[in-house]
């Protein structure tokens, strides 16, 4: 049978697992941002976390395992015979029973991440099949090596080509990043003062490509702890991640339900443009206005336009709602701090527009 996602205490990022006194409850604040991770786990949807230096951006990320479902008997033989390929399985262990993270170092070389060698090995990608990709400060990795992760956050699958053979692996992991806001770090932050030009953050944001981002579907905004939250005894106990798990299993429940027929389509996040015309149309009128209001204020692109929809089918199905409503459009659209002009204040919001 197998076990939860719990982790074996001790073990290093960048390999199976982390701790297993690992809980969403022990970090304080950043309530949007955890409500974001949510959504993310319930739609099996691809994360950036956007903060200054200290605002708990791996801290939250390193939970995100902690509250997705339990995997199937399945994707733990899949999982397993990845890592059994790549040299990586325990002799003790003849099954991975828990989803992996892994979090490589930004100075990974492009064959590290997708795989390679002589005799093609597993990369990353691969070793977060089913699991958990976290990539910290996300523009330090090299442009290539992020700029491969296209392909595979589109596919699911890598096939690594040499001259007598070409090897196919499967890689359908949740991509959870973190970066600052700016290269200083502390756009927005009302505690310390933001010392780079415009100048400065376009370029830092332009080291991440325009079709890279439209293939994570959230961008969060984690601002700085306030000191108010770090007073344990003055807040009544956060959802532990128990808890979040139960209603994380609820919302992929209703999708493997809504998918049974479809092929290589488990979540949200997976839908083609045929899933998103039946499962996320059509919309009211006030959803369809601010959704047209949305694309024309931030200039979103058409990916990013189906983006928002697949999220806003997650937001609704963890309301227990059939329908997409203005409200799950409306918090689907904050997801996408980054698509905001650079000149603007990263708080910035909608809301000016009505």
């Amino acid at each position: 049978q197998l076990h939860g996602l719990a982790h074996s205490p001790g073990q290093q990022p960048g390999v199976l697992g982390g701790e297993d006194a690992l809980d969403l409850a022990d970090v304080r604040g950043a309530k949007a941002a955890k409500t974001a991770l949510v959504v993310a786990a319930a739609g099996g949807h691809d994360l950036l976390l956007v903060g200054p230096p200290g605002a708990g951006k791996t801290m939250l990320a390193r939970r995100v395992p902690t509250i997705l479902s339990t995997p199937t008997v399945d994707e733990a033989l899949e999982v397993t015979k990845v890592h059994s390929v790549a040299g990586l399985l325990p002799a003790s262990q003849p099954l991975v029973r828990r989803r992996p993270f892994r979090a490589p170092h930004h100075s990974i070389s492009d064959a590290g991440m997708v795989g390679g060698g002589r005799i093609p090995r597993p990369g990353e990608i691969s070793l977060a099949h089913h699991g958990v990709l976290f990539l910290d400060e996300l523009p330090e990795f090299r442009r290539p090596v992020v700029e491969a992760l296209r392909q595979p956050l589109e596919e699911g699958a890598i096939a690594l080509g040499r001259a007598t053979t070409t090897v196919r692996y499967p890689c359908r992991f949740m991509l959870v990043a973190a970066m600052n806001p700016c290269p200083c770090g502390y756009l927005g932050d009302v505690r310390h003062e933001c010392l780079c030009s415009p100048r400065q953050i376009e370029r830092y944001r332009a080291r991440l490509s325009g079709p890279l981002l439209d293939r994570i579907d959230l961008h969060i905004e984690v601002p700085a702890v306030e000191v108010s939250d770090l007073a344990i005894d003055e807040h009544p106990q956060a959802e532990s991640s128990a808890q979040i798990a139960v209603r994380v299993e609820a919302a992929r429940q209703r999708q493997r339900q809504r998918f049974a027929q479809v092929a290589n389509t488990h979540c949200n996040a997976e839908m083609e443009s045929a899933g998103v015309r039946q499962h996320c149309r059509p919309l009211d009128t006030p959803a369809a206005t601010l959704l047209r209001a949305a694309m024309e204020r931030l200039g979103l692109s058409a990916r990013a336009h189906d983006r928002i929809l697949k999220v806003s089918r997650t937001i609704a199905d963890l309301a227990a709602s059939e329908r997409i409503r203005v409200e799950h459009v409306a918090e689907a659209v904050q997801y996408r701090c980054l698509d905001r002009p650079t000149q603007a204040p990263l708080r910035s919001s909608l809301q000016e527009s009505g």
